[in-house]
């Protein structure tokens, strides 16, 4: 187990001092960024060395804010964008300088989302949008030129039209994703039981129009949603039914393909998914009974999904993420207070715990950013 020292510097955001480089000169070296919930001894955000091919972790650096339960990473590894998951008029978006090298974080400003609860965040390099799930939401910000938000300027509205009486009866928006072409915006309408489609306009970059939506089975509760890295499929977990469902994508248009079981013991927990670099296989995490993550096997050519495996984690594993090189997935397991990092079999997609846990206080997000001497 890993020991963190965490440090106060003062109001507001702060940081502590980075440990030292491993000793392969950053080759193989990522920055990790933890997203946590802070209701308990967690300040934040929390950066680390992490060696892709070893599978170890060296802390380097936290930053103050309020339950960064979900954070990304700009293409450049220059910013941070992170919400702070409040479920009341303070829910905000900041944006934060990122030194990969010493892992520390600096605010560079905070604004509020206009909905309660952000839980997820996507840019594009132009605009950052949020999943506000109280609220109910889709948020979306301008980016300036220095990395700054401007002011949420559209805000969209979800539904709530599903059979489920206490977990459908407000509007939810789960996820929001930017389409591979860079033509479109998916969200995830949590109560409404349908994924949103909105058209981006080269000329501008704020989605006013052209709202759409792709309806799929009530009584599901679309969570996260995924590309293939082709670009040519796209994968949905579902939260409460417990589903995978596999979509063709051509211009903006789903089309359902398939529909499979990751939560077998009806948990109605399902978290998070993703697919190795190399498209072959693909994870869902699972909640509440049972927890752990299921793995299926990609059909490269029609996108379909073979069930190959499951395997047990700590308790709650709320998201997850896999290394650039496919090598390691680490999962954030938040009612265990640790990071479990996992080795992957890139010929069976199998996971094999490598024991090597990262302690982190309710660690809900996990996002890599390669090193400058790594890129």
């Amino acid at each position: 187990m890993k020991t963190l020292l965490f440090c106060m510097l003062g109001l507001g955001l702060t940081a502590c001092g980075s440990s030292p480089k491993g000793t392969n000169g950053g080759q193989d070296e990522l920055a990790m960024l933890v997203g946590t919930y802070t209701n308990g001894s967690s300040k934040g955000i929390y950066t680390f060395r992490f060696n892709q091919e070893t599978g170890t972790a060296v802390p380097l650096s936290s930053a103050t804010l309020p339950n960064p339960s979900y954070l990304v990473p700009s293409e450049d590894g220059e910013f941070v964008y992170a919400v702070s998951e409040m479920n009341d008029s303070t829910a905000a978006l900041s944006s934060l300088s990122f030194n990969r090298e010493t892992g520390e974080l600096r605010l560079l400003n905070t604004v509020p989302t206009f909905g309660a609860a952000p839980c997820y965040v996507a840019t594009n390099g132009r605009e950052v949008l949020t999943a506000n799930y109280s609220g109910g939401t889709m948020s979306v910000f301008p980016l300036q030129k220095d990395g700054t938000l401007a002011p949420a300027d559209t805000l969209f509205q979800g539904s709530a039209t599903g059979p489920d009486a206490i977990r459908q009866v407000t509007p939810h928006i789960h996820c929001t994703v930017f389409s591979p072409d860079g033509k479109y915006i998916f969200a995830t309408d949590f109560s409404a039981d349908r994924i949103l489609r909105f058209v981006m306009h080269p000329d501008n970059p704020i989605p006013h129009a052209s709202l759409e939506a792709v309806n799929i089975e009530e009584d599901s509760g679309p969570r996260h949603l995924t590309f293939s890295p082709n670009g040519k499929f796209a994968y949905l977990i579902t939260e409460l039914s417990g589903k995978v469902i596999a979509f063709s994508y051509d211009d903006g248009r789903l089309e359902q393909i398939q529909t499979t079981t990751a939560d077998t013991v009806a948990a109605r927990g399902s978290a998070d998914i993703h697919l190795s670099p190399d498209g072959k296989y693909l994870y869902a995490s699972n909640r509440l009974k049972e927890d752990g993550i299921a793995i299926f096997a990609v059909n490269p050519e029609n996108g379909t999904l073979t069930k190959v495996g499951y395997q047990p984690t700590g308790i709650h594993p709320r998201n997850f993420n896999i290394t650039p090189n496919g090598k390691y997935l680490l999962a954030a397991c938040r009612d265990s207070n640790v990071i479990q990092v996992y080795k992957r079999n890139e010929v069976t997609g199998l996971l094999e715990d490598t024991h090597q846990d990262i302690v982190v206080d309710m660690p809900v997000c996990v996002q890599f950013v390669r090193s400058v001497n790594n890129l």
